[in-house]
């Protein structure tokens, strides 16, 4: 028997329901039928459908997460001959998508799943770290809830039914995700909250869809992350990475002792635990990975909403063979601003960004240079230096938000005379052990 027919065979094993529809012309994406005509918004529902199931077979082939397809429209065979016979297919039944979803999950609690999220197929921008880490949540939370830009919601997990959880919602206004929430509150229940992602039931949400075409022919990205005792800003960093499509992530960890690698574990994150040492470590990252651009990421440091389509984009150019987005601490501190200019003018004018602007690199092109230098101190600076014989490094328009931590510890000025110290040493040719031992003594 297929793995996604399979009944729970364990009190932690979990279910991802979607909900969608059979794509008849006329009574699919009527709201698309002036943009697209009915077959076009029959052929966009079935392309959307396919695209999301297609996210649930890997979610179950790498978590062995359970899937079910609950349908409106059509019938069983005409669901196994558009999307496959592999999946197991359930008629919605009647009544409000209130009725419908609490329908769903009470049966699905009944026969013994303890981790239930469900989906619709409306939402081309889910990716599979997302729902994974939805599943995760739900190992402490009794709610997970993705809010969508139209006042809906785009998933919805549970732990265990709650009454009244989905009475007297306005199903249909854009009041839905906010009238949930207040309702979970009331009931006191531990809620995690998604990403604000944009269902494409409009003309105008068109594009999201569109974009999401262009990733699956755009290459991929691996980003890697090097971590040494971060629990305290790990879970934030991978959540500004994970809702992007075609994109992996994977956690290069130093050996934490503070739960830094169980936490990335627990988000659905690949971890690789190797010896200390953040060249080592991000080498170790890169030669785990499957993208066509490898993306190196400090564990404080978070990226842009739409980070991906940046970065393909500032690689477009032919002559461009690496990248970096643009620096900003926070919190903000007095005299940060001055610095971040500094940075900035530094990262695009001399093509210098340094490891917390988030660099970016054709894969081929740092597996041909042999990687990080695995020295202890400037690997990001003596990198940049021999990519740069090789073509441009540009600076993407937005920036990553990088914490200030460091500065605030030792005071900004204090802070950048060391940086600088450290740079000028390295190039005069001191030794990256005798830089390191000053820096971290100067630095503590």
């Amino acid at each position: 028997m297929p793995a996604f027919l399979q009944e729970p065979r364990t009190e932690t094993a979990g279910l991802l329901i979607v909900f969608t529809r059979y794509p008849e012309p006329g009574t699919t994406k009527t709201r698309l039928v002036s943009t697209l005509g009915e077959e076009g918004a029959a052929t966009l529902q079935a392309a959307m459908t396919r695209h999301v199931l297609e996210l649930a077979r890997q979610l179950n082939r790498a978590q062995h997460i359970q899937v079910e397809v609950r349908y409106e429209g059509g019938n069983k065979d005409l669901m196994t001959l558009s999307f496959g016979p592999d999946l197991r297919y359930r008629h919605q039944g009647s009544g409000s998508l209130g009725e419908r979803i609490k329908r769903a999950f009470d049966e699905s609690f009944q026969i013994g799943y303890q981790r239930i999220v469900i989906i619709g197929s409306d939402c081309p921008e889910i990716s599979v770290d997302l729902l994974n880490t939805s599943f995760t949540h739900l190992e402490k939370n009794d709610l997970v809830l993705g809010p969508a830009t139209d006042g809906g919601y785009y998933l919805v997990g549970l732990h265990s039914m709650f009454p009244g959880l989905f009475d007297k919602i306005p199903w249909g206004t854009d009041h839905v995700f906010q009238r949930t929430f207040e309702i979970a509150q009331r009931l006191r229940m531990q809620v995690f909250i998604l990403p604000c992602l944009c269902d494409v039931d409009r003309p105008e949400d068109l594009n999201v869809w569109e974009k999401v075409l262009q990733s699956k022919t755009s290459p991929k990205i691996s980003v890697i992350i090097p971590t040494l005792n971060e629990a305290e800003t790990i879970l934030t960093t991978i959540m500004s990475a994970n809702s992007a499509p075609e994109v992996e992530l994977i956690v290069a960890d130093g050996g934490s002792t503070d739960g830094t690698a169980d936490i990335a574990a627990k988000a659905g994150t690949r971890v690789l635990v190797t010896s200390p040492g953040r060249a080592r470590q991000m080498n170790a990252g890169a030669a785990v990975a499957t993208g066509d651009v490898l993306l190196f990421l400090h564990a404080d440091t978070t990226l842009p909403q739409g980070f991906d389509t940046y970065v393909r984009e500032t690689l477009k150019e032919n002559t461009v063979v690496a990248g970096a987005f643009e620096f900003k601490a926070i919190p903000s501190l007095p005299g940060m601003n001055i610095i971040e200019r500094l940075a900035n003018w530094r990262s695009r004018r001399l093509q210098l960004p340094y490891g917390d602007q988030g660099i970016f690199v054709r894969a081929e092109l740092f597996r041909k240079l042999g990687g990080f230098p695995e020295v202890q101190i400037m690997e990001d600076f003596e990198l940049i230096r021999r990519i740069r014989r090789y073509g441009r490094v540009a600076t993407a328009n937005i920036p990553v938000l990088t914490s200030s931590r460091k500065w605030k510890a030792r005071g900004v000025l204090s802070t950048t005379l060391l940086n600088q110290v450290i740079i000028l040493g390295h190039l005069i040719g001191v030794p990256p052990e005798h830089l390191s031992t000053w820096y971290n003594r100067n630095r503590d």
